[in-house]
């Protein structure tokens, strides 16, 4: 499953690049959860025909990625593999919604195909910026700020469990799909039906792995509560991000920043 091998190795290189020595990784994590819970508010707040409006926001994931030597390659990578899902979800829009609201030259535009672009570049703006505080501060390290940020303890723990599960779950399927090639000679046990009943047993190996872990874990004195070593203690570089950026966003979403800069520009030129 060379496939599902690349998945999870570039699902693991997130937690790779997070441990990164850059000025954006030593920001406090509450103080990025903080910001990004701020953009994401103030992204999915605009109407569905606004586009020029939500322009801006693309600064502030493009900066992070920037300063916190994230790939870009490999950030479009993620974005284009969930991208169906933004794609699907608007995909009747245009039909629905027939009503021309601008001109482009001799070419109407209905208000379907501006709310399916504004579905786009939201899905876009919101989906890089999760991709970068993850890259930036790991998943750890956003687990830890949520929880010190007043989520219940088992909020915390649970997304934490369940992103660590995601590799034990695939691994799992790794290993059976490799005894499978193995033991099919002649192409035999190839075919599609196999795949229910090996999905029946993937279920069954990991829930019995899982059953493992938690021993393991108890018998090293687990109690529900994920303890780590390094302490949070926020600065005034920590607020001077926060409030700096959360302003800009608050700005970006009160005033249409490419609208104006526009009527500017055209007000010096004539």
């Amino acid at each position: 499953m060379p496939s599902l091998e690349t998945g999870l190795y570039e699902l693991g290189q997130l937690d790779r690049l997070a441990s990164q020595d850059t000025a954006v990784h030593r920001i406090d994590p509450r103080a990025k959860v903080i910001t990004t819970l701020v953009f994401l508010v103030a992204v999915v707040s605009f109407g569905k025909y606004d586009i020029l409006g939500m322009l801006p926001f693309a600064f502030f994931p493009i900066a992070m990625a920037s300063e916190g030597r994230l790939p870009f390659r490999f950030l479009a990578r993620k974005l284009l593999l969930v991208a169906p899902f933004a794609l699907v979800i608007g995909f009747f829009n245009p039909w629905l919604d027939r009503e021309i609201i601008a001109q482009l030259g001799n070419i109407g535009i209905s208000g379907g195909w501006v709310s399916y672009a504004s579905i786009v570049i939201r899905f876009l703006l919101t989906t890089s910026a999760a991709l970068v505080l993850i890259g930036t501060t790991g998943m750890m390290g956003v687990c830890m700020a949520i929880e010190r940020l007043g989520a219940p303890d088992v909020f915390a723990t649970q997304l934490l469990f369940l992103y660590r599960y995601i590799f034990v779950l695939g691994e799992e399927a790794m290993r059976m799909a490799r005894a499978r090639a193995l033991r099919s000679f002649g192409g035999r046990g190839m075919g599609v039906r196999i795949y229910g009943q090996m999905l029946g047993q993937l279920l069954l190996r990991t829930y019995d792995r899982a059953q493992r872990v938690y021993l393991a874990m108890q018998c090293r004195g687990f109690d529900g509560h994920v303890r780590v070593t390094k302490r949070l203690r926020l600065t005034a570089a920590d607020i001077t991000f926060t409030l700096g950026w959360s302003s800009a966003f608050v700005l970006f979403r009160l005033y249409n920043v490419p609208l104006l800069l526009g009527h500017f520009v055209t007000g010096l030129i004539t």
